[in-house]
This record gives structure tokens, sequence and C-alpha cells, in this order.
């Protein structure tokens, strides 16, 4: 059964995502439409002039499902990103991307996500041009976007597709000379951080995986990891650890479940990471 064959699916974005999502969800033979007018930033903007309301994943689904209803399509996909400290590596920026495809015929919808260390995610305030320059050339700006703010919480000023070494000079020198410094934060918009962009084509390809997975039960597309089940066995001591002995998938639907062990291709865990050999 071919769940998406012709049928028409838009991709809700406003930062040019299609680029790379449109040439993956493609291979399901649909028929892809990307709105011009769509206003993403009524969820939520990076650069703070409005705030999330709700969580990543509540807000993916709100967005999906807005362009659905503004469009009149019953088949969609949306994006959702946030940046900040990584979930389990202290110290480090992590690029988080959720996303979602919802099918309203089929009462459906399957989630992929994708966390990175690849980010260029940053912001300090400034009150030199030398020392905006080296921001910059960390952020990999020109390729790389950049925004200046008067102050990290103040919205007057916000100047953004800064594409120029000449127009980000012009615009700091401008800031400085009213407030004296300037706070400068990366563009985490994708059409202005390849990088971003980047992370967003590894959850698409998440997303397809994950569309292409199907119950063995019903055949319902989105057969997906539902727990992950710790106790892989030591290999001195065979006691378990905290690593990962199985995988238990089931679908949403029928609720049919399979296990899946040793999911990562080992039967034991190396002593190191075992508690009772390195108390």
């Amino acid at each position: 059964m071919n769940w998406f064959q012709d049928r028409k699916l838009i991709i809700a974005t406003k930062h040019q995502k299609e680029k790379v999502i449109e040439p993956i969800v493609e291979q399901l033979g649909v028929q892809i439409f990307v709105p011009t007018d769509f206003d993403s930033d009524q969820f939520g903007t990076f650069s703070g002039e409005i705030n999330r309301q709700k969580s990543a994943y509540e807000t993916v689904k709100d967005k999906c499902l807005r362009a659905m209803n503004q469009y009149d399509y019953d088949l969609g996909i949306a994006s959702e990103g946030s940046f900040g400290p990584h979930p389990t590596l202290f110290l480090a920026h992590a690029d988080d991307e959720l996303l979602v495809l919802i099918d309203k015929i089929n009462n459906l919808e399957i989630v992929a996500r994708e966390i990175s260390l690849e980010t260029n995610f940053n912001a300090e305030t400034i009150s030199s041009w030398g020392n905006l320059e080296e921001f910059a050339k960390k952020a990999m700006f020109p390729s790389h976007g950049l925004i200046l703010k008067d102050a990290e919480k103040n919205f007057s000023t916000v100047i953004k597709d800064i594409d120029t070494w000449e127009h980000l000079m012009t615009h700091f020198l401008a800031l400085k000379s009213h407030f004296g410094s300037v706070f400068v934060e990366t563009d985490m918009r994708a059409h202005r951080n390849p990088t971003r962009m980047n992370v967003i084509k590894k959850a698409a390809e998440k997303l397809l995986e994950k569309i292409n997975s199907f119950c063995p039960n019903c055949q319902t597309p989105g057969y997906d990891v539902e727990e992950v089940i710790k106790g892989l066995r030591c290999e001195w001591c065979h006691s378990p650890t905290s690593s990962t002995l199985a995988f238990r998938y089931e679908c949403k639907k029928c609720a049919h479940t399979t296990i899946k062990e040793y999911p990562h291709g080992k039967n034991f865990e190396s002593p190191e990471y075992c508690q009772y050999c390195n108390p």
C-alpha cells in the first residue's frame, strides 16, 4: 500500500527549508507545495521579538496544522529548531531540530529529531570593531548571517540580513555611536545559516526513514522506537550497565510491539562503562 503517492503535501516554511526537505520527501511520490506568504514567525523568532509560547514539539505541530488549514491541505510537513546547551554534553552548544509529518486522512503523525553539535550558535555584547570582526569570523560570516541589536533584551533596533563586511561595519558604527556597545548574535534562521540547514537535512532523512518503516502487523508507516531498554551486560563481570540492551518498537495505530536486541551491534559493554568494574 502506498500511503502518499500522488497526494499533495505542503511544507510549512518561511525561510527556504524546502531546499533541503523537498528533494528528500519527494521520494514519497507526493506533489509538493511551498507557500510564499506563510508567516512562521508568528510562532516565535530566534532574535527574540516574538517569544515561542509552547514547547518545540507543540510548536512544530501547531505550525504544520496552521499551514495545512490555511491552504486546505490534508498532508503537511513542518520543522522547528531550538538552540542552547547540549542535553548530555556539558558546556557544548547544540542544534535540536524537530520535523513532523501530519496526515489528516489517515490520522497519522510521524516525528523525527536530530540533535547536532554542528552549530555556530553564539551571542555577545561588543564595543570594538576588532572584537566584532573576531566574532564574525568564528560565526563563518558572511556565509552565515549575523544580527545586531542595541542590547540583548531590547528590540527597538534589530538589524538582520547583513551580508557584507561593509554593511556589518556600517551598522556596527551607527549602533555604537548611539548606545556605546552592540549586541551581536548569530542568525539562526535557516536561509541565513547553512550549518543549520544541513542539520535540518539530516532530520528530513530521518523522517523519510521513519515514514518507510512499516508496522509488521498493520503496515502503517512510522513504526518507530518507543522505548530504549537499558541493561547491556558488562564484558567482564556480566552485570547490567546503563548502556542500551534493546529497542522496543510500537505502532501508534494498532499498538503492535517488537523488541530488537543489541541495536548497536554489540552484545557486551566495555568494562570502563560498568559501575561495578569502575565504582
